[in-house]
């Protein structure tokens, strides 16, 4: 089969002998696999679990048929259609826990979206439901709105009944765009005054609710417009890894700041986390009013072009690589 590896060299596409099964795995064939901001990552020498085997082959999220079980494995049958996350999920053929693996009907969702949605998923409604103890009628910033899990998190901001939904971006092209998915005001945190904004709109208070993917030097900034008592959930740290940390701001404002990755967790606690995703999520989807755009799809030989374009920032809505 052919795989995407991180090798010395770079990525480097090989060929290499299908993977079997433990007793708590699925085999997959691969039709379609998601590129994340934690792939590209791995390719940067930062360490996100994507990559498994002697081979270090990449990928986290990927949507196949099974075609082979574990012993263990009681959940699942042969035939059915997957989407997975894990490791090692960029090639023709990989391994799953059947415990990473969500059922789907292809007639309801095709190969792209399924490759690439459950991450964007299960990590917003972590975020927003799990850790943000949102509740209709509240607000909800989303800083860093233009990515593939920002606008997955708009979405289900309003399909959730927030009362006011921030979205931010420092792309013009990108942050115009943001209402498509449910933004109501639009944050250019290019300019300097762009926490004014949401204190104006929230008479002073803040927002409920902070779901931030920057963090870096934004992290006193997100306090700032962050309601007393409100929750802060860092999911991501595309700003940078650390800060100038205001340690009385969080005191003054009593924030429950939290931070949340997908990392640290057993393969059990990953499962509770799809599971609630899925149950109070996954009808919106099904009905159109979680939409997940696709910007571009590229052969799975083309992975490091793939992967250059994201680095590049040249894309808006999830890119895809098809086996």
């Amino acid at each position: 089969m052919k795989a995407v590896t991180l090798q010395k060299e770079g990525i480097k596409v090989v060929d290499t002998s299908v993977p079997t099964p433990n007793d708590f795995q699925v085999l997959v064939k691969v039709y379609a696999c998601g590129l994340n901001r934690s792939d590209l990552l791995e390719t940067q020498g930062q360490s996100f679990g994507h990559m498994g085997s002697n081979l270090k082959i990449l990928g986290g999220e990927f949507a196949g048929e099974v075609i082979e079980l574990g012993s263990k494995v009681s959940n699942l049958s042969k035939g059915d259609k997957v989407m997975c996350r894990g490791g090692s999920g960029w090639a023709e053929f990989a391994l799953a826990h059947h415990l990473r693996c969500v059922k789907f009907q292809n007639e309801q969702i095709n190969w792209e979206k399924a490759s690439s949605i459950q991450g964007s998923l299960q990590t917003m409604h972590d975020a927003i439901i799990t850790n943000g103890k949102f509740k209709k009628g509240q607000s909800i910033f989303i800083q860093g709105a233009s990515s593939g899990v920002g606008l997955i998190g708009l979405q289900i901001g309003k399909c959730l009944g927030a009362s006011l939904i921030f979205g931010s971006s420092s792309d013009q092209t990108r942050l115009k765009k943001l209402s498509e998915f449910g933004a109501d005001h639009l944050i250019d945190i290019s300019k300097s005054n762009w926490k004014n904004i949401i204190l104006n709109k929230t008479d002073g208070k803040g927002v409920d609710l902070v779901v931030d993917m920057l963090s870096g030097n934004f992290s006193n900034l997100n306090m700032e417009v962050t309601k007393i008592n409100g929750h802060l959930i860092n999911i991501g740290r595309l700003a940078g890894m650390n800060s100038n940390f205001d340690h009385d701001l969080h005191a003054k404002r009593r924030i429950h700041y939290i931070g949340t990755t997908g990392r640290t967790r057993s393969i059990e606690e990953n499962y509770l986390v799809s599971k609630l995703a899925n149950d109070e999520l996954w009808k919106f989807v099904l009905n159109d009013q979680i939409k997940h755009p696709i910007d571009s799809v590229f052969e799975l030989t083309d992975a490091e072009l793939a992967l250059n374009k994201m680095n590049d920032n040249e894309h808006f809505g999830k890119i895809i690589l098809k086996t």
